[in-house]
């Protein structure tokens, strides 16, 4: 069985967060925005985070597998859906 190490998140506003990458990881999302700015105005790598977060999560199958198994459980503590972000 798949389990996770997060398992319940009370509050759903926005919240800012600070985090440390590593020098490496911090050089490829530099020349990631790098590479989308080339496609128009400059990209602050920045905002590019919640992206590829949303990505990760929505291509976790073990992560949705779980969500969707909870959903069918219990449907009153479903979380509102992502919104739409290319």
């Amino acid at each position: 069985m798949t389990t996770l190490r997060i398992t319940e998140i009370l509050d759903e506003k926005p919240v800012r967060m600070t985090v440390d990458l590593p020098a490496d990881l911090h050089r490829d999302l530099v020349a990631y925005a790098a590479l989308v700015s080339q496609n128009g105005q400059p990209v602050d790598p920045v905002r590019l985070v919640p992206h590829m977060i949303r990505g990760f999560i929505a291509s976790d199958r073990g992560f949705q597998k779980l969500r969707h198994g909870a959903q069918r459980r219990n449907p009153k503590t479903q979380p509102p859906a992502a919104p739409e972000n290319g």
